[in-house]
């Protein structure tokens, strides 16, 4: 394979098998941790090489040849290792926000944290451990591609070029796609079910009261996994960092005071003020967190959508601004509630097995221009929701042309133009960094390299 299409296939991988989850064969208890090449600083275990197969293989997907992915690792800690070089970074926050999301997508996918210890035969917290080194790592690449070829700009005349150069009975068949928008109202937690997490938390104060170290209860009972590990200790914080409800009841404190049970947005916490350290402040917290998936009103929920349903309806209010003032879902809502396709980041989904079965067989039911009732519907991190949906378009399946098709082709041009200076790079890149790989995989061409050369 060709350094162009390798970098294609590469970069590909690479963001594919990072978006999933792989965190080893822990469970199965295989230890494969053998160096098999290396980047700089980097190191590729034939672990990595091993999940990254196993993964094609257990989501039903056909593998690429073992020695494609070895060269797809290698560019992943090239990019890195030039990233380092270069002092690319990602902020913090930025892992943490994709960590989260992922987490929520597991534990969704799982039904519940203990599922997903007993999957993987590891804790929480080293799972999490291991996954926020793949985020960084991915979010690094990330940025490393885009500052290598973010700044590369396609033409009207370039994208006519294209198409003119594709002989007419090549050119693609196109299925039909729809845009579909959604406005999200999650459901309320139960009095009930409020009222038992207050009183667990007040018998734990209790506990505490009569001696029992907070630390202590913290790592056992508290679902702030971060914190728990480490007896519930947030750390100082500068005032204005924690949500304001948290902030107010701390800060109400003395060292060594242990607050009432105070609801936030993440839930329902018990308090102790640690020390004060001018404008920083020290606390401890036990987080009890709702569970989404029982004890949920979709009462208001309902109501809500009902009535911005009506007024989408008679035309006194648009779904754009309905979704961007009302919608739970913030992604989707900046959009005017439109679903993006997460491959292409544009509006339009394909109307084929691809598209998540529940849209689909609601809107199979619909007409275009309809503007369904609410529906049951579970967010990523795995909340229970109600939502309406709006069948604004489809378009016809047909043979690919200019008019109807100019931002698919535009998009195709972007991504050649981009792979070239891709290539381009890389071709200087192995000049800057040092490779080896193990003679083991003699057989594998790695970027034109024979098998343990270094460059």
């Amino acid at each position: 394979m060709n350094i162009k299409n390798l970098i294609k296939a590469a970069v590909f991988m690479l963001l594919m098998v990072a978006s999933g989850t792989s965190f080893g064969q822990g469970q199965q208890g295989v230890s494969l941790d053998k160096i098999i090449a290396r980047v700089d600083n980097h190191f590729i275990l034939k672990s990595e090489l091993e999940d990254m197969y196993a993964q094609y293989k257990a989501e039903g997907r056909s593998a690429p040849e073992k020695c494609q992915l070895l060269e797809s690792l290698i560019i992943n800690k090239m990019l890195l290792a030039k990233a380092e070089i270069d002092s690319v970074i990602v902020e913090d926050k930025e892992v943490d926000g994709e960590l989260d999301a992922k987490m929520g997508y597991m534990i969704q996918r799982f039904g519940s944290e203990k599922n997903i210890v007993e999957a993987y035969g590891k804790s929480i917290d080293n799972l999490k451990s291991e996954l926020r080194q793949q985020v960084k790592e991915q979010k690094i690449v990330e940025k490393m591609q885009r500052t290598i070829s973010g700044n590369v700009k396609i033409t009207p005349n370039e994208v006519r070029k294209f198409f003119n150069s594709i002989p007419k009975d090549s050119l693609p068949y196109i299925p039909s796609e729809v845009e579909i928008g959604h406005i999200v109202k999650l459901g309320t937690v139960t009095r009930e079910q409020k009222q038992k997490l207050r009183d667990q938390l007040l018998e734990l104060k209790q506990r505490a009261e009569k001696g029992e170290d907070f630390a202590t209860l913290a790592q056992i009972y508290s679902e702030d996994l971060g914190s728990a590990k480490n007896g519930g200790d947030l750390n100082f914080a500068k005032r204005g960092a924690m949500v304001p409800e948290f902030e107010g009841a701390a800060l109400s404190l003395k060292p060594g005071e242990m607050s009432d049970v105070i609801e936030s947005q993440f839930g329902f916490h018990l308090i102790k003020l640690v020390e004060t350290r001018g404008a920083e402040y020290r606390a401890r917290h036990i987080l009890l967190r709702p569970d989404y998936n029982k004890g949920t009103d979709m009462g208001e929920a309902v109501r809500s959508l009902d009535s911005l349903r009506a007024l989408i309806q008679v035309d006194s209010l648009k779904f754009a601004k309905a979704a961007l003032n009302n919608s739970d879902d913030k992604e989707t809502a900046e959009s005017g509630g439109l679903i993006m396709d997460r491959s292409t980041g544009v509006a339009r989904l394909t109307l084929d097995a691809s598209m998540d079965p529940a849209l689909y067989f609601a809107i199979d039911t619909m007409k275009v221009g309809d503007l369904s009732k609410p529906v049951a519907y579970r967010t990523e991190d795995g909340r229970s929701a109600m939502r309406i949906l709006w069948y604004k378009s489809k378009s016809q399946p047909h043979t690919a042309n200019l008019r109807d098709d100019y931002e698919k082709l535009a998009t195709i041009v972007l991504n050649n133009k981009r792979n070239h200076a891709l290539e381009e790079w890389f071709k200087k890149a192995q000049g800057d960094v040092y490779i080896s790989i193990e003679p083991e995989y003699k057989n594998c061409k790695v970027l034109g390299l024979a098998t343990g050369d270094d460059s």
